[in-house]
């Protein structure tokens, strides 16, 4: 079975240090912890995206990392409504930038269609602006 992706926004983080440093705080130094995020609807393609999928940021408009499905976990909210827990690896892998329209809540993303993970010797590079990361990519340089 082929394997399709989700992307979301990252809401309140402007950069992937942000949402690795969220998780890190949500973790709160136990040593296994899985991040999750929680979202309104339950996808209908749960197989597909259980079957290597992954969870894609975006940052003011641009895709830059990616963090990979693990499985997906029923939360009930103190509503009573039923809702889906997107369980990720801990480990968010950097991605070349893409720019991304707004949208609300989540979309599927097809394998063709995302971002190639960064190679390992630039994970830890500082990041340029979005704004030159996304002009980089359109032109075919990152």
């Amino acid at each position: 079975m082929t394997h399709v992706n989700l992307v979301k926004l990252c809401v309140g983080a402007e950069k992937v240090e942000d949402l690795a440093a969220w998780q890190k705080a949500r973790a709160g130094g136990a040593a296994h912890y899985e991040p999750r995020h929680v979202t309104r609807m339950w996808p209908k393609r749960e197989a597909e995206l259980l079957a290597g999928g992954s969870l894609y940021w975006v940052f003011k408009g641009v895709i830059l990392a990616r963090q990979k499905l693990v499985r997906l976990d029923e939360v009930i909210g103190e509503d009573g409504i039923r809702r889906c827990g997107l369980i990720l690896e801990s480990q968010i892998v950097r991605t070349s930038p893409a720019p991304r329209r707004p949208f609300q809540g989540w979309r599927y993303l097809e394998p063709k269609d995302a971002p190639r993970d960064l190679p390992k010797s630039r994970e830890n590079e500082s990041e340029l602006p979005a704004h030159i990361e996304e002009r980089l990519s359109e032109i075919g340089i990152l």
